[in-house]
């Protein structure tokens, strides 16, 4: 058969979408193309492992090729909006995560940004993620009428919503606005999408008008499968915002479904080698191939996080529609602004890297795409204006300091800080700050934590006395970690800490994972060997405002940034907490901090926020041995 046709589905790791893209007339002999995007992101770029990426996007392509084999390679992309919106051919996607960044919070209403990008692809379908909900079913409601404001009309997706009666969005089915399931159709062949959502996590860690309920995934998914294979529909895909390990437990219940797209633990699949270009460590294969509880084959796709990597996925059906074979290739895309040393990359230097890249076979160079740069500049030039903008005053220094005490680190703190002794003593104020912010935001708008971790390299700035502007504020945190909060034993918390402490005053250590906290104090003696330099480390307990030595059996809740999580700055402990302990927020660091800055008492000529250093009891080096 001839195509004339190529379409995209797009994934969202946030809004688990798949995306429709522009049609074109692109003639291919016996082939038309399918994305699915996993889109976990940012609407601008971020530094990642040397390479720049506005938006996690992971394109799903499915390809017919010949009568009865529809070969299906889905391709998940990194690069993000601007990078992905311009592979119209080969990799085509944009989309804004809900929650979590300045595009969301500060750009106009909120989910307005990302209703604007997605329809400068348009896609066949998105399905709706545990952060959909982080503004109640109200909030979900707008962005959608956001969303079909456009020329696209996306379908929204969620086989398991079950709507309150009092809901905004009761009776989303019959109007169009949440459905369980659409229908592609490409080359007279009909293409099953269902949505499917967390659902625990999603009732007990977003904001679901309290009488929306969730259903069993599985048993909404068969459901939807049997109702689709009553239509003559015998290729089906999953878009699942449920995770990794529990995607492989849930088809292993399904009997019909051909291919699972995941999102929700943001687990990296693929070869070996992405670590050695820093991509990270592999949790499985790409795909991953499980099968269903009629032994048949499924495969299985899922592209990590945060705009980061690309994953193609071949999938090969028979003429009933079984599937014959999983194959694919993860991507990491990249733009050519190499640096060397933070320098610019000489000529040799860049041919070097073009080079390797086209070596790796998993590094794409890709450029920003000019219709989603133009959707995205009404929304940029308010962020512009509120990065310029003065958003708090401090009376006094917030010092940097990496580490305490007199030796390694002195340089990292100014003159007037180290001649006021207090850095020598308890390490940064700013660190200190950064780590309290995280766990009194974290109480008050994300559910609660019992004690926050902030690695002191983490820190990038000081904040000097007067006056604050967001765009310092950003400076103080710049990487755009997301924060996740993680179910952590008190022994695990005393192994974190002795692995921070490892990796600073251990062989070949760096100051810049040395720990500081929320909630948590301790002594140090780097003297010490390996896991006996933390020592009398408290916790302090809301509600009886005293501090509580650490207990080794007990649970605590862990705010923490998703750096650190995955074992970055060396903290292997909590990158061995296992998948069902750990959650993402789905908020970024420095709008956490600006969370923190906008709770804090307002000066009264100025009306801003008055940011001044905690008290000595709050830091969490109470004394340090050098």
């Amino acid at each position: 058969m001839a195509c004339t046709r190529r379409s995209r589905l797009a994934l969202s790791w946030a809004f688990i979408p798949l995306l429709r893209g522009r049609d074109r007339d692109v003639h291919r002999a016996d082939r038309s193309d399918f994305r699915v995007d996993d889109v976990p992101g940012h609407d601008r770029p971020d530094a990642l492992a040397g390479a720049r990426h506005d938006d996690v996007a992971r394109l799903q392509r499915i390809e017919t090729r010949g009568p009865g084999d529809l070969l299906g390679d889905i391709q998940n992309h990194v690069a993000g909006i601007g990078h992905l919106a311009v592979l119209a051919v080969d990799l085509q996607a944009q989309v804004e995560r809900l929650t979590g960044t300045l595009y969301f919070n500060r750009a106009g209403p909120p989910g307005q940004a990302d209703a604007a990008l997605m329809n400068t692809v348009c896609f066949d379908a998105m399905t709706l993620g545990n952060h959909e909900f982080d503004r109640g079913d109200a909030g979900l409601k707008t962005f959608i009428g956001y969303l079909h404001e456009g020329r696209c009309q996306t379908p929204v997706l969620s086989a398991n919503v079950a709507f309150g009666a009092r809901s905004p969005l009761s009776g989303a089915a019959a109007s169009g606005q949440v459905l369980p399931y659409t229908i592609a159709h490409r080359d007279g062949q009909p293409i099953g999408i269902i949505g499917l959502t967390i659902a625990r996590k999603t009732k007990q860690s977003s904001s679901p008008d309290p009488d929306t309920d969730f259903t069993d995934e599985a048993s909404a998914a068969q459901a939807q499968i049997d109702a689709l294979r009553a239509q003559g529909v015998n290729k089906i895909i999953v878009l699942s915002h449920i995770g990794y390990p529990y995607d492989k437990q849930v088809i292993a219940k399904l009997s019909g479904v051909d291919a699972v797209v995941g999102g929700d633990s943001h687990s990296l699949l693929g070869p070996g080698a992405l670590a050695a270009y820093n991509v990270g460590s592999p949790e499985g294969s790409y795909p991953t191939e499980a099968r269903d509880k009629d032994g048949k084959r499924v495969c299985l796709a899922q592209a990590w996080e945060y705009s980061q990597v690309v994953g193609e996925l071949k999938v090969s059906f028979d003429a009933n529609g079984d599937v014959t074979r999983c194959a694919g290739t993860p991507h990491v895309l990249i733009d050519q602004d190499f640096k060397v040393n933070s320098g610019a990359a000489t000529a040799p230097d860049q041919a070097a890297f073009l080079a390797d890249a086209r070596a790796s076979g998993f590094l794409r160079i890709q450029a920003p795409d000019p219709a989603a740069e133009a959707a995205l500049r009404p929304f940029k030039a308010k962020v512009d204006a509120y990065r310029r903008s003065v958003v708090a005053t401090a009376p006094l220094e917030l010092c940097r300091r990496r580490v305490p005490g007199l030796r390694g680190d002195v340089s990292s703190s100014s003159a007037a800080c180290n001649a006021e002794g207090r850095v020598h003593q308890r390490g940064g104020d700013i660190q200190q700050l950064v780590a309290q912010a995280y766990l009194e935001v974290a109480n008050a708008n994300y559910g609660g934590a019992d004690i926050s971790l902030q690695s002191g390299g983490g820190v990038r700035i000081a904040l000097p006395a007067g006056a604050i502007t967001a765009a310092k504020v950003i400076e103080v945190v710049p990487f755009g970690n997301m924060l996740w909060r993680l179910d952590v034993t008190g022994a695990e918390v005393k192994a974190m800490l002795e692995d921070g402490m490892q990796a600073v005053f251990g062989p070949g250590g760096t100051t810049g994972p040395y720990p500081y906290a929320g909630g948590l104090r301790w002594d140090v003696d780097s003297t010490q060997t390996q896991g006996n330099r933390v020592s009398n480390i408290e916790v302090y307990d809301r509600p009886s405002a005293t501090w509580l030595p650490l207990d080794a059996a007990r649970r605590y809740k862990l705010f923490v940034l998703s750096f650190n999580a995955t074992g970055g700055d060396g903290y292997r402990t909590l990158a061995n907490v296992p998948a069902e302990r750990r959650q993402d927020i789905g908020v970024r660091d420095a709008d956490v901090l600006q969370a923190y800055i906008d709770m804090q008492p307002r000066d009264g000529a100025s009306q801003l926020p008055i940011l001044r250093r905690l008290p000595h009891s709050l830091y969490s080096t109470k004394r340090f041995t050098e």
